[in-house]
């Protein structure tokens, strides 16, 4: 398993056709990382907490991206981003937002929680793959991240 294979990625997104999408998209560019899929706001949290169905996962193991959903059931993206970077374990995890959301007050609010980027998704599939081509090469390949520390 190469370096950039071995870099799980955290899904956040509870709609399974946009699941499905980003998934396709991601091997359509050979990108055949472990992805985890939350399909909601506390999912995704008591994932990167070990908590609920996650509880005594290794916690060491911890996503080299989230690409997280702002529209979610349950619990928003913003207030996952909000816990995230509120906890020491997870608060230098690189989180980028990805979503339909045009609104500027979610892009604003998205960086003002500390997300690492924010990606709007575009409508087709060949613009949707060539975005998420650049975000994990990027984000698996380039981008350095912290150890984690697990307390």
């Amino acid at each position: 398993m190469t370096n950039l294979q071995s870099k799980l990625i955290l899904l956040v997104e509870d709609n399974p056709d946009d699941e499905e999408l980003t998934i396709m998209a991601l091997r359509e560019n050979h990108m055949t990382n472990e992805v985890v899929v939350a399909r909601d706001g506390f999912e995704a949290l008591d994932y990167l907490f070990g908590r609920g169905k996650y509880a005594g996962r290794d916690l060491a193991v911890m996503p080299a991206l989230t690409l997280l959903d702002l529209k979610l059931p349950k619990l928003n993206g913003l207030e996952v981003l909000r816990q995230i970077r509120a906890e020491e374990h997870t608060k230098l995890l690189p989180v980028v937002i990805l979503t339909s959301s045009k609104e500027d007050v979610d892009l604003i609010s998205g960086y003002s929680l500390g997300c690492n980027g924010y990606v709007r998704k575009p409508v087709s599939f060949p613009e949707f793959v060539e975005a998420t081509r650049q975000v994990g090469l990027y984000w698996l390949l380039l981008n350095e991240i912290p150890p984690t520390k697990v307390t």
